[in-house]
């Protein structure tokens, strides 16, 4: 490309950034990082009333852990700071005076109460509500009066009454809209503050933004600010507008309707490379076929020509599949260890020694994992590797072909021969027990099915020899010695 690309992340902090707004970062970051252009972060904070403690915080720890490092922006720095739009306000306030000399803006002062009579008297009409300019034409005694009586004005643009403009979007292709269908819109609030609309287009500029990759919502506003960046005499960026994530209802996901913080899914044991790759598929493919990719993949293949125009619905299955097989598939029993330690060491019942022994946890992990679907699961599927007395329930050592008396004799039989044996890997289990079995004259699983109650007080585990190796031979006979005990007295 003939100049370098700089996209931008600007998100407005009020709230805990979820799915459907960081979809836009993800993709700012792989443009970026495909072309070997710049990833900027742009904090949006001119909404005072709205704006939450914490956000910007959580925002950007949600894309630290998304692996979306930015190239310039809060912490980092950059050229083009500052990187706060509340830092930034003499410039927007320079930029919309200089629109209204140049006779592309006025000052309105038109009070709230006015405006909202205006827009009832509107809606009365049935016509579409809209500021009536009733301040675009005051004269210069006009507005010394206004301004004699303490009314602090607002800045507006004073849009074409006639004529249209077109949006050349590189998604969607071309729209055109009628000036005549465009208020004159707020630029600069009266308490010095911008609206999106002239910050936007003040900062993008100034920060050399060469796209500008946002939501379909904001397809309606492009007209306001191209008819901006004509007036004061910039050069536009091109505009990507993506279709939007909905939730099950169809219905666009935010804030106000619940959904949940991309931190939330950190902490519920989703794995980030897996949300990452799951959101990259909601909007852009490589093909027909591929779901599993790596970033590396994902950056070298990533195109604007493959993202869609179809809202995409967010499907809990499909990430939950994809989750699990990232687990599986995508981790060195190693790395899945250091992912899993916290979630044990948090949801383990609590009188379990800790810390936890990472040793015999990295055991345990491989006969886990296929089981798993979040990192949070695994305590649930672990935790007789690590309770110090199981509490039984009798009726799981009996079946239709194993009554209590048979499952007392069995037991018996298998603490008999475990006790003497010398080594307790998995293969010499096996070995033993399936031998034990056929002098017992019963099937190898019914012998294997009272094993498992016995020493995980469960009728499913992972794989008996691999668990009752790991557990060790006298963790293992303890058990089998209490099942005894709880059988003989039934």
């Amino acid at each position: 490309m003939a100049i370098p690309v700089r996209v931008r992340f600007a998100p407005s902090p009020t709230g805990k950034v979820h799915a459907g707004n960081i979809h836009t970062a993800i993709f700012d970051y792989l443009w970026a990082k495909h072309t070997g252009g710049a990833f900027i972060l742009r904090i949006e904070d001119t909404d005072v009333e709205r704006k939450e403690e914490g956000a910007v915080e959580h925002m950007m720890e949600a894309l630290k852990w998304l692996g979306l490092d930015w190239d310039e922006g809060p912490v980092v720095g950059g050229p083009y700071g500052p990187y706060y739009q509340s830092q930034r306000l003499p410039l927007y306030k320079e930029a919309a005076e200089k629109l209204v000399v140049g006779g592309y803006a006025y000052y309105c002062y038109c009070s709230s109460e006015r405006l909202e009579m205006m827009r009832k008297e509107q809606d009365a009409r049935k016509q579409p509500t809209g500021y009536d300019r009733f301040c675009r034409n005051l004269t210069a005694d006009e507005r010394k009066a206004k301004e004699a009586q303490g009314i602090k004005p607002v800045i507006r643009f004073k849009v074409p009454l006639e004529g249209q403009t077109t949006i050349h979007d590189l998604i969607y292709g071309d729209i055109t809209f009628d000036y005549k269908n465009i208020d004159d819109f707020v630029m600069l609030k009266s308490d010095g503050y911008p609206t999106y609309h002239l910050a936007n287009v003040v900062d993008d500029t100034a920060m050399k933004i060469t796209h500008v990759i946002r939501g379909e919502e904001w397809i309606s506003s492009t007209p306001r600010h191209l008819l901006m960046y004509e007036a004061f005499g910039y050069t536009p960026p091109q505009y990507i507008h993506m279709a939007m994530i909905v939730g099950d209802d169809r219905a666009k996901l935010s804030k106000r309707r619940g959904a949940v913080s991309i931190l939330e899914y950190r902490d519920m044991g989703y794995l980030s490379e897996a949300l990452f790759n799951f959101l990259v598929l909601m909007g852009w493919s490589l093909d027909d076929k591929t779901e599993i990719m790596t970033r590396p993949q994902m950056i070298e293949n990533f195109s604007l020509e493959r993202m869609g125009r179809t809202p995409a619905a967010f499907n809990q299955e499909k990430l939950d599949w994809m989750n699990g097989v990232y687990i599986r598939n995508n981790l060195t029993v190693e790395d899945l260890t250091d992912r899993l330690l916290p979630f044990l060491e948090k949801y383990l019942p609590s009188g379990i020694k800790r810390p936890l022994d990472v040793n015999y946890v990295k055991q345990i992990v491989p006969l886990i994992r296929e089981r798993i679907i979040t990192l949070k699961d695994a305590a649930a599927y672990a935790d007789f590797f690590f309770i110090d007395k199981l509490e039984y329930d009798a009726a799981k050592f009996v079946d239709k072909k194993t009554d209590a008396a048979a499952a007392l004799k069995a037991l018996k039989s298998a603490e008999e021969k475990l006790s003497s044996l010398a080594s307790f890997d998995r293969d010499q289990l096996e070995s033993t027990l399936r031998s034990l079995a056929d002098g017992l004259g019963i099937k190898a699983g019914q012998l294997f099915n009272v094993l498992r109650v016995a020493t995980t007080a469960r009728d499913a585990t992972p794989p008996l020899f691999e668990t009752m190796a790991v557990l060790g031979k006298e963790r293992c006979l303890k058990r089998i010695r209490s099942a005894i005990s709880i059988l003989s007295k039934n």
